[in-house]
């Protein structure tokens, strides 16, 4: 039996809570990194209604299948990769949550081909909020965020940003005076995209 562990933070070496904690009071722009406990990449025909019940059945939610679209409740969001494909992501929860999400999904019922695979461990989330957090984005990144364009919250995309691979969410049209984006990466990125992002975010954090 393998034990449950807690994940270690992709950037621990950087001491971000102590940063967080003297960076509450820049508004413009403010970043942490999000724990991120679970994280399930799922596959499917979005055409099939056997796999669409089943994974409602699982997950309490109904699957989006509308390109850059999002569905959550209160344990789960699910983000459009393709349409085949879905990120399933469970925030704080306990260590085991992530094999846990994948074996409900793994057992719901149906006829049906499906894959699931635990992606947890590969990723890094940052989260970025406040009324200049989009204008950071845009210095390396393609996506037009204007929500007459994006859409604002509840739609995601998957892009770049400065030669790093992003998956983005946006997660909320209105905190710390601003949109939120929660930005996926691969972990082996997280060191550089969060010292990417902090400079770029350094002139809107002046005092």
């Amino acid at each position: 039996m393998v034990e449950s562990y807690l994940r270690q933070s992709a950037l621990a070496h950087l001491g971000l809570e102590a940063q967080r904690a003297r960076d509450e009071a820049a508004a413009a722009v403010r970043l942490h990194e999000k724990v991120l406990p679970a994280a399930v990449n799922l596959r499917g025909d979005g055409d099939d209604p056997a796999f669409l019940e089943a994974v409602a059945q699982a997950l309490g939610l109904t699957l989006p299948l509308a390109p850059n679209t999002t569905a959550s409740n209160a344990e789960v969001a699910i983000l459009w990769l393709g349409p085949n494909e879905w990120l399933v992501i469970q925030d704080d929860a306990a260590p085991d949550a992530e094999s846990h999400l994948a074996t409900r999904l793994r057992n719901a019922p149906g006829d049906f081909h499906s894959a699931v695979t635990e992606v947890g461990e590969s990723l890094v989330c940052i989260h970025l909020a406040g009324p200049r957090a989009a204008d950071v984005i845009a210095k390396g990144c393609p996506l037009d965020l204007h929500p007459s364009v994006f859409g604002g919250a509840g739609r995601c995309a998957q892009s770049h940003l400065s030669k790093t691979a992003i998956t983005l969410h946006q997660v909320s049209d209105e905190e710390n005076g601003g949109p939120a984006f929660d930005l996926y990466t691969r972990r082996s990125f997280a060191d550089y995209l969060w010292r990417w992002l902090s400079d770029a975010a350094r002139e809107y954090n002046k005092a």
